[in-house]
């Protein structure tokens, strides 16, 4: 490529980039003011401006010299990144210009649904929080099974919208030469289709023996908890809606670490230790419930210039807890980034990336270093209690991968084929995949109650290849420390008088550590999405992503309940 061309093409991507970041600004803001309870004007500025946003992305001039600069191979890495990732974001936009008002239009409604939706329970309408509570603490059967339909009663509402919307996605796909809207999307996150299922076939196959046999224990427990054989157990008897995440350990009380203590002060001390500053970020945040805002959680980044924001529902319990610090995983990705990178490479290298930050911190609630240090458990409780809470790990996340196995199979079914019974598809796979014996004469859609469906479509597999990265990144961290002799904590923490268990566990190597801290900013923050996922993670840890770390920590070497297990949970 000339010098001229090549200048050419640094001042077209210059232009484009200033309107993008102009547009996704406005979007964002107007984003949070939508889930924060401003309304219709706010969902109608959201919708406008992603119309803008995407009606940019549509110019077919811009996509052919897109074409041509990538295809000269530009001598500039900088430049030729920005041109990829500007290539992903005009590909799936090549479509007139009133799809893309119907799409954002239908999208738009789907996301005002799930954020002013409130379930009907026993007379009254009542919030997800309340719903989980029930289903954690109910012992009567019929109540529960009331609030577990409660939980799915969206579904019916959504669904068809959703296959409304499953049907224009794959229509403008297919106009762009792809099989389906999932092709598409895997294509513009830069995702092998191919590779990625054989991962995904090599997890389901490793996880079929522990899941089942630690399934098996549980459906004991609850058969006896509930006073029923174990075929007469039903969704209802676990607790959470989407059996995402297992019951409780009936031996494991963590919420009693946590009630009366402040979450924002554990979770901004945390990171602290780490040397990130989150103060900021908290300060610009909406942490607790209210009428009328989005019932989950998110972290954005408004501006890429240092404008970082969560969302969530606070409650003083071990699951918020755990969802505060994944939040604010997330949140130091955005936060350190390199600020001399051009805008476009100011956000993480990818999806799963800031998953798998997101989810090493999460995970920490449920480590016997950090209840210790952080949440003020006694040193012998922490590890009297570590040693029961492994076990539990290793259900959980063998519990998470078989949950995220039936979302990921699910939607890539319902593009291929929205015609098909999707009530019997989800359901078939619930029952192979998790283990759970669906409800006698139950034809609802079920599956549009996940919202992800919706409003993050083809999302589901990073979560899984965050657990994939997050593992990879956690056994690069313990290498490290060993290999400067100990995490670089306190004293102590190579396993000699500091928080509990630390140098046995390798999650314990994130705890009161600044040098785990400089690792994460230095190897992968900074560098942004300036190199595609998989060349970072290599860069990072010196290989590409590899599952056989998340296999050697939760599935295979017969370690399901032994340290290896408790390295992670899900946050």
């Amino acid at each position: 490529m000339t010098n001229q061309v090549e200048l050419e093409a640094h001042a077209f991507v210059d232009q484009v980039e200033a309107q993008v970041e102009r547009l996704s600004k406005g979007i964002s803001e107007a984003y949070w003011r939508a889930s924060t309870g401003g309304g219709r004007e706010a969902e109608e500025q959201y919708a406008r401006l992603r119309q803008e946003l995407m009606g940019l992305f549509a110019d077919g001039d811009g996509f052919q010299r897109v074409k041509a600069w990538r295809s000269d191979r530009v001598q500039d890495p900088i430049l030729a990144r920005r041109l990829d990732l500007l290539y992903n974001e005009y590909l799936g936009n090549q479509i007139p210009r009133e799809t893309i008002a119907e799409l954002v239009r239908r999208e738009t409604e789907l996301e005002s649904i799930f954020t002013n939706f409130r379930a009907l329970y026993q007379g009254r309408r009542v919030s997800d929080n309340e719903i989980r509570q029930v289903l954690q603490n109910e012992q009567d059967g019929d109540l529960r099974r009331q609030a577990w339909e409660a939980s799915k009663q969206i579904g019916r509402e959504v669904a068809p919208r959703l296959l409304e919307l499953v049907e224009l996605r794959n229509r403008v796909a297919r106009d762009l030469g792809f099989s389906d809207y999932y092709a598409l999307s895997l294509a513009q996150q830069e995702i092998d289709e191919a590779e990625l299922f054989a991962i995904l076939t090599r997890l389901e196959r490793l996880t079929v023996e522990p899941f089942t046999r630690l399934k098996a224990a549980l459906d004991r427990q609850l058969a006896g908890r509930f006073g029923l054989p174990v075929e007469a157990l039903r969704p209802w008897h676990l607790a959470d809606p989407f059996f995402q995440e297992p019951p409780a350990a009936p031996d494991i009380d963590l919420d009693r670490y946590f009630g009366g203590k402040d979450a924002v002060s554990l979770a901004r001390a945390f990171y602290r230790d780490l040397g990130l500053d989150t103060a900021d970020i908290l300060a610009r945040s909406d942490l607790y419930e209210r009428e009328g805002k989005n019932q989950h959680a998110y972290c954005i980044d408004v501006d890429r210039r240092g404008d970082v924001r969560i969302l969530a529902n606070i409650q003083d319990n071990e699951q918020w807890t755990s969802t505060l610090l994944h939040e604010l995983g997330h949140a130091v990705y955005d936060k350190y980034h390199d600020p001399a990178l051009p805008y476009l490479l100011r956000t993480p290298a990818h999806i799963s990336s800031t998953e798998s930050i997101a989810m090493l911190m999460g995970a920490l609630t449920k480590h016997a270093g950090w209840l210790e240090t952080y949440a003020g458990t006694p040193r012998e409780e922490a590890r009297s209690i570590g040693a029961r809470v492994r076990e539990h790990l290793a259900l959980a996340m063998l519990v998470f991968v078989r949950w995220g196995l039936v979302m990921v199979y699910f939607e890539r079914g319902m593009y291929r084929d929205p015609q098909q019974d999707l009530n019997r598809l989800w359901w078939d796979l619930v029952e192979r995949l998790q283990l759970v014996r669906r409800p006698e004469g139950r034809n609802e859609p079920d599956y549009a109650a996940k919202i992800h469906l919706g409003t993050a479509p083809v999302y589901y597999q990073n979560y899984i290849l965050g657990e994939l990265t997050a593992a990879q990144v956690r056994a690069s961290l313990a290498r490290e420390a060993a290999a400067v002799g100990g995490s670089g904590g306190p004293a102590g923490s190579n396993g000699a008088g500091g928080p509990a268990g630390a140098g046995s566990n390798p999650a314990d190597v994130l705890v009161n550590n600044p040098r785990a801290g400089r690792f994460l900013v230095e190897r992968i923050f900074r560098l942004g999405a300036r190199y595609p996922w998989n060349e970072m993670l290599r860069q990072a840890t010196g290989e590409r992503l590899n599952p056989d770390y998340f296999v050697t920590q939760f599935v295979g070497s017969g370690q399901s309940g032994s340290d290896h297990a408790a390295t992670e949970g899900r946050g």
